[in-house]
Protein backbone atom coordinates (compact mmCIF):
# COMPACT_ATOMS: atom_id res chain seq x y z
CA UNK A 1 0.00 0.00 0.00
CA UNK A 2 0.97 3.30 -0.77
CA UNK A 3 0.07 6.24 1.71
CA UNK A 4 -0.75 9.33 -0.83
CA UNK A 5 1.51 11.78 2.17
CA UNK A 6 4.32 9.41 1.04
CA UNK A 7 3.62 9.48 -2.74
CA UNK A 8 6.63 11.38 -3.57
CA UNK A 9 9.21 9.29 -2.19
CA UNK A 10 7.83 6.05 -4.63
CA UNK A 11 10.27 4.90 -7.92
CA UNK A 12 8.02 7.60 -10.69
CA UNK A 13 8.25 4.58 -13.25
CA UNK A 14 6.00 2.10 -10.77
CA UNK A 15 2.51 1.56 -11.53
CA UNK A 16 0.20 1.95 -9.19
CA UNK A 17 -3.24 0.83 -8.57
CA UNK A 18 -6.01 3.13 -7.41
CA UNK A 19 -9.64 4.40 -7.24
CA UNK A 20 -10.26 6.89 -9.86
CA UNK A 21 -12.16 9.44 -7.13
CA UNK A 22 -8.78 9.22 -5.38
CA UNK A 23 -6.61 9.44 -8.20
CA UNK A 24 -8.59 12.66 -9.77
CA UNK A 25 -8.75 13.63 -6.27
CA UNK A 26 -4.73 13.77 -5.71
CA UNK A 27 -3.94 13.86 -9.17
CA UNK A 28 -0.22 12.02 -8.76
CA UNK A 29 2.40 11.57 -11.29
CA UNK A 30 2.67 7.69 -10.89
CA UNK A 31 1.95 5.48 -13.91
CA UNK A 32 -1.59 4.50 -12.78
CA UNK A 33 -4.66 1.80 -13.39
CA UNK A 34 -8.03 3.75 -12.09
CA UNK A 35 -10.37 1.17 -10.32
CA UNK A 36 -14.49 2.51 -11.09
CA UNK A 37 -17.64 0.99 -10.73
CA UNK A 38 -20.07 0.91 -13.55
CA UNK A 39 -21.68 4.11 -13.26
CA UNK A 40 -18.22 6.20 -12.90
CA UNK A 41 -17.82 6.42 -16.54
CA UNK A 42 -17.43 9.86 -16.46
CA UNK A 43 -14.53 9.53 -14.07
CA UNK A 44 -12.82 7.01 -15.30
CA UNK A 45 -12.82 9.36 -18.93
CA UNK A 46 -11.11 12.16 -16.97
CA UNK A 47 -8.49 9.84 -15.27
CA UNK A 48 -7.55 8.84 -18.93
CA UNK A 49 -7.46 12.39 -19.99
CA UNK A 50 -5.19 12.78 -17.29
CA UNK A 51 -2.67 10.15 -18.09
CA UNK A 52 -4.37 7.22 -16.58
CA UNK A 53 -2.42 3.56 -17.93
CA UNK A 54 -5.81 1.79 -18.39
CA UNK A 55 -9.62 1.49 -16.50
CA UNK A 56 -11.37 -1.22 -14.26
CA UNK A 57 -14.15 -2.06 -12.86
CA UNK A 58 -14.53 -2.97 -9.39
CA UNK A 59 -17.41 -6.09 -10.59
CA UNK A 60 -15.19 -7.14 -13.33
CA UNK A 61 -11.45 -6.95 -12.47
CA UNK A 62 -9.03 -8.98 -15.10
CA UNK A 63 -9.04 -13.07 -14.02
CA UNK A 64 -5.25 -12.63 -14.13
CA UNK A 65 -4.17 -8.97 -12.93
CA UNK A 66 -0.80 -9.77 -12.70
CA UNK A 67 -0.78 -10.92 -16.44
CA UNK A 68 -3.08 -7.56 -17.51
CA UNK A 69 -0.39 -5.38 -15.46
CA UNK A 70 2.71 -6.83 -17.02
CA UNK A 71 1.04 -6.20 -20.59
CA UNK A 72 0.29 -2.68 -18.92
CA UNK A 73 4.20 -2.58 -18.21
CA UNK A 74 5.38 -3.17 -21.37
CA UNK A 75 3.09 -0.95 -23.28
CA UNK A 76 3.59 1.62 -20.53
CA UNK A 77 7.86 0.96 -21.50
CA UNK A 78 7.32 1.24 -25.32
CA UNK A 79 5.04 4.71 -24.75
CA UNK A 80 8.46 6.28 -22.82
CA UNK A 81 10.51 5.34 -24.89
CA UNK A 82 8.95 7.00 -27.95
CA UNK A 83 8.66 10.00 -26.00
CA UNK A 84 12.69 10.01 -25.31
CA UNK A 85 13.16 10.13 -29.36
CA UNK A 86 12.86 13.69 -29.42
CA UNK A 87 15.28 14.26 -26.79
CA UNK A 88 17.56 11.51 -28.44
CA UNK A 89 17.20 13.06 -31.83
CA UNK A 90 18.62 16.21 -30.50
CA UNK A 91 21.43 14.66 -28.53
CA UNK A 92 21.99 12.85 -31.80
CA UNK A 93 22.45 16.30 -33.47
CA UNK A 94 24.76 17.49 -30.79
CA UNK A 95 26.83 15.15 -31.59
CA UNK A 96 27.71 16.19 -35.01
CA UNK A 97 31.01 17.81 -35.59
CA UNK A 98 31.08 21.73 -34.50
CA UNK A 99 31.85 23.84 -37.68
CA UNK A 100 35.58 24.37 -38.44
CA UNK A 101 37.86 27.03 -39.70
CA UNK A 102 40.20 25.95 -41.92
CA UNK A 103 43.07 27.26 -44.12
CA UNK A 104 41.66 27.40 -47.91
CA UNK A 105 38.53 25.64 -47.36
CA UNK A 106 34.90 25.52 -46.15
CA UNK A 107 33.20 22.37 -45.05
CA UNK A 108 29.64 22.64 -46.04
CA UNK A 109 26.69 20.05 -44.80
CA UNK A 110 23.56 18.75 -44.70
CA UNK A 111 21.87 16.28 -42.04
CA UNK A 112 18.00 15.16 -42.50
CA UNK A 113 17.08 12.24 -40.27
CA UNK A 114 13.97 10.18 -42.24
CA UNK A 115 12.40 9.47 -38.54
CA UNK A 116 13.62 11.54 -34.98
CA UNK A 117 16.77 9.40 -35.09
CA UNK A 118 19.38 8.71 -38.28
CA UNK A 119 21.39 5.63 -39.49
CA UNK A 120 23.21 8.52 -41.94
CA UNK A 121 26.19 10.32 -40.47
CA UNK A 122 29.34 12.44 -41.32
CA UNK A 123 32.59 13.84 -38.76
CA UNK A 124 35.58 15.13 -39.10
CA UNK A 125 38.30 16.71 -37.57
CA UNK A 126 42.30 17.75 -38.08
CA UNK A 127 45.19 15.02 -37.92
CA UNK A 128 47.79 17.90 -38.15
CA UNK A 129 47.99 21.48 -38.51
CA UNK A 130 47.78 20.90 -42.48
CA UNK A 131 45.27 17.98 -42.66
CA UNK A 132 41.90 17.31 -42.28
CA UNK A 133 40.25 13.45 -42.11
CA UNK A 134 36.56 12.99 -42.86
CA UNK A 135 33.49 10.44 -43.71
CA UNK A 136 30.20 10.21 -44.57
CA UNK A 137 28.82 6.68 -43.16
CA UNK A 138 25.51 5.14 -43.78
CA UNK A 139 24.21 1.93 -41.86
CA UNK A 140 21.81 0.04 -43.13
CA UNK A 141 18.38 0.19 -42.34
CA UNK A 142 16.13 2.46 -39.60
CA UNK A 143 15.74 2.86 -35.94
CA UNK A 144 17.62 2.66 -33.02
CA UNK A 145 20.03 0.33 -33.32
CA UNK A 146 21.24 2.25 -36.65
CA UNK A 147 21.59 5.41 -35.24
CA UNK A 148 23.28 3.72 -31.99
CA UNK A 149 26.11 2.64 -34.64
CA UNK A 150 26.66 6.26 -35.86
CA UNK A 151 27.72 7.31 -32.14
CA UNK A 152 29.43 3.76 -32.13
CA UNK A 153 31.38 5.40 -35.06
CA UNK A 154 32.35 8.44 -33.39
CA UNK A 155 33.58 6.88 -30.09
CA UNK A 156 35.88 4.84 -31.88
CA UNK A 157 37.49 5.70 -35.10
CA UNK A 158 40.30 5.86 -32.98
CA UNK A 159 43.76 8.61 -33.90
CA UNK A 160 43.23 7.03 -37.85
CA UNK A 161 45.56 9.20 -40.00
CA UNK A 162 44.49 7.63 -43.44
CA UNK A 163 41.55 6.17 -45.14
CA UNK A 164 42.20 3.03 -45.41
CA UNK A 165 43.01 3.10 -41.46
CA UNK A 166 40.03 3.99 -40.73
CA UNK A 167 38.02 1.91 -42.80
CA UNK A 168 39.95 -1.45 -41.25
CA UNK A 169 39.65 -0.02 -38.04
CA UNK A 170 36.04 0.31 -38.31
CA UNK A 171 35.51 -3.00 -40.31
CA UNK A 172 37.29 -4.85 -37.83
CA UNK A 173 35.31 -3.76 -34.71
CA UNK A 174 32.51 -4.52 -36.44
CA UNK A 175 33.07 -8.03 -37.86
CA UNK A 176 34.21 -8.64 -33.98
CA UNK A 177 31.20 -7.73 -32.34
CA UNK A 178 29.16 -9.60 -34.87
CA UNK A 179 26.08 -7.52 -35.07
CA UNK A 180 23.98 -7.61 -38.27
CA UNK A 181 24.09 -4.51 -39.56
CA UNK A 182 26.64 -3.07 -42.25
CA UNK A 183 27.91 0.35 -43.22
CA UNK A 184 29.14 2.08 -46.27
CA UNK A 185 31.46 4.45 -46.31
CA UNK A 186 33.91 7.28 -47.79
CA UNK A 187 36.84 8.61 -46.33
CA UNK A 188 39.20 11.08 -47.65
CA UNK A 189 42.30 12.78 -46.14
CA UNK A 190 42.74 16.75 -47.66
CA UNK A 191 46.01 18.46 -47.11
CA UNK A 192 44.87 22.06 -46.56
CA UNK A 193 48.41 23.38 -48.14
CA UNK A 194 49.28 20.83 -51.05
CA UNK A 195 45.28 20.53 -51.92
CA UNK A 196 46.40 16.77 -52.48
CA UNK A 197 42.83 14.58 -51.33
CA UNK A 198 43.73 10.74 -50.78
CA UNK A 199 40.39 8.91 -50.24
CA UNK A 200 38.63 5.67 -49.98
CA UNK A 201 35.38 4.05 -50.72
CA UNK A 202 33.89 0.77 -48.80
CA UNK A 203 30.91 -0.12 -51.05
CA UNK A 204 29.50 3.51 -50.87
CA UNK A 205 26.37 4.84 -53.49
CA UNK A 206 26.59 7.89 -54.65
CA UNK A 207 30.03 7.77 -55.33
CA UNK A 208 31.83 11.27 -54.36
CA UNK A 209 31.45 13.97 -57.14
CA UNK A 210 33.85 16.94 -58.02
CA UNK A 211 32.32 20.40 -59.46
CA UNK A 212 34.41 22.73 -60.72
CA UNK A 213 33.98 26.23 -62.91
CA UNK A 214 33.51 25.61 -66.51
CA UNK A 215 34.04 22.16 -65.64
CA UNK A 216 31.39 18.69 -66.27
CA UNK A 217 31.31 17.15 -62.83
CA UNK A 218 33.85 14.60 -62.40
CA UNK A 219 32.04 11.20 -60.53
CA UNK A 220 34.92 9.57 -58.75
CA UNK A 221 33.69 5.51 -59.36
CA UNK A 222 35.03 2.82 -57.14
CA UNK A 223 33.55 -0.91 -55.94
CA UNK A 224 34.22 -2.25 -52.80
CA UNK A 225 32.67 -4.21 -50.04
CA UNK A 226 30.86 -2.36 -47.32
CA UNK A 227 32.00 -2.63 -43.64
CA UNK A 228 30.79 -5.65 -41.39
CA UNK A 229 30.59 -8.54 -44.19
CA UNK A 230 33.98 -9.57 -44.20
CA UNK A 231 37.65 -9.42 -42.19
CA UNK A 232 39.46 -9.59 -45.27
CA UNK A 233 38.17 -6.39 -46.77
CA UNK A 234 40.31 -4.46 -49.24
CA UNK A 235 40.37 -1.51 -49.36
CA UNK A 236 41.89 1.14 -52.58
CA UNK A 237 43.04 4.31 -52.02
CA UNK A 238 43.52 7.32 -54.31
CA UNK A 239 45.16 10.67 -54.78
CA UNK A 240 43.95 13.75 -56.61
CA UNK A 241 44.65 17.09 -56.13
CA UNK A 242 41.41 19.92 -55.84
CA UNK A 243 41.99 22.61 -58.26
CA UNK A 244 40.96 26.57 -57.32
CA UNK A 245 36.99 26.64 -56.40
CA UNK A 246 36.83 22.86 -56.80
CA UNK A 247 33.91 21.58 -54.55
CA UNK A 248 34.01 17.86 -53.63
CA UNK A 249 30.96 16.31 -52.80
CA UNK A 250 29.76 13.04 -50.53
CA UNK A 251 26.29 12.18 -50.09
CA UNK A 252 24.15 9.09 -49.15
CA UNK A 253 21.60 7.77 -50.65
CA UNK A 254 19.01 9.20 -49.55
CA UNK A 255 19.85 12.46 -51.72
CA UNK A 256 18.26 10.08 -54.60
CA UNK A 257 15.17 10.05 -53.08
CA UNK A 258 13.66 13.28 -54.15
CA UNK A 259 14.20 12.50 -57.83
CA UNK A 260 11.87 10.68 -59.89
CA UNK A 261 13.32 7.29 -62.30
CA UNK A 262 15.70 4.78 -62.10
CA UNK A 263 18.98 5.13 -60.03
CA UNK A 264 20.82 6.42 -63.31
CA UNK A 265 18.13 9.32 -64.01
CA UNK A 266 18.11 10.05 -59.98
CA UNK A 267 21.91 10.35 -59.73
CA UNK A 268 22.12 12.71 -63.22
CA UNK A 269 19.41 14.77 -61.55
CA UNK A 270 21.34 14.92 -58.37
CA UNK A 271 24.40 15.87 -60.19
CA UNK A 272 22.70 18.77 -61.79
CA UNK A 273 21.01 20.37 -58.60
CA UNK A 274 24.56 19.98 -56.61
CA UNK A 275 26.29 21.41 -59.20
CA UNK A 276 23.90 24.24 -59.87
CA UNK A 277 23.34 24.66 -55.54
CA UNK A 278 19.38 23.88 -55.89
CA UNK A 279 19.36 20.72 -54.14
CA UNK A 280 16.29 21.19 -51.36
CA UNK A 281 15.51 18.53 -49.51
CA UNK A 282 11.68 17.37 -49.03
CA UNK A 283 9.94 18.70 -45.99
CA UNK A 284 9.40 14.51 -45.26
CA UNK A 285 11.52 12.06 -46.92
CA UNK A 286 11.34 8.02 -46.62
CA UNK A 287 15.31 7.94 -46.34
CA UNK A 288 17.93 9.94 -44.18
CA UNK A 289 19.89 12.06 -46.22
CA UNK A 290 23.47 13.49 -45.28
CA UNK A 291 25.69 15.52 -47.70
CA UNK A 292 29.00 16.69 -46.58
CA UNK A 293 30.89 18.88 -49.19
CA UNK A 294 34.35 20.67 -49.40
CA UNK A 295 34.99 23.76 -51.22
CA UNK A 296 38.67 25.28 -52.12
CA UNK A 297 38.07 28.69 -51.76
CA UNK A 298 40.96 30.15 -53.93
Amino acid sequence: MINIEDIHLYDPTVIAIADVQDYLQHQWNLPTVAIAFENEGTALSQAWELGALAGWIWTRLPAHPEHSLLKIDAQYKRNQDSRDLPSAAELQKKLLPNPIELQNYKVETLFKPSAYLSGDWYDYWKISDKEIIFYLADVSGHGVTSSLLTSWMAAFHGRSKTPRELIKKLNGMLVQENIEKHITMIVGVLNLETHALKWSSAGHYPPPIIFEPNQAPRVLNTSSFPLGLTEDLEVEEFELVLNRHARFIICSDGALEPYKGGLNEQFSQLVYHLQNQSFKAPNHVADDIAILSLRRMN
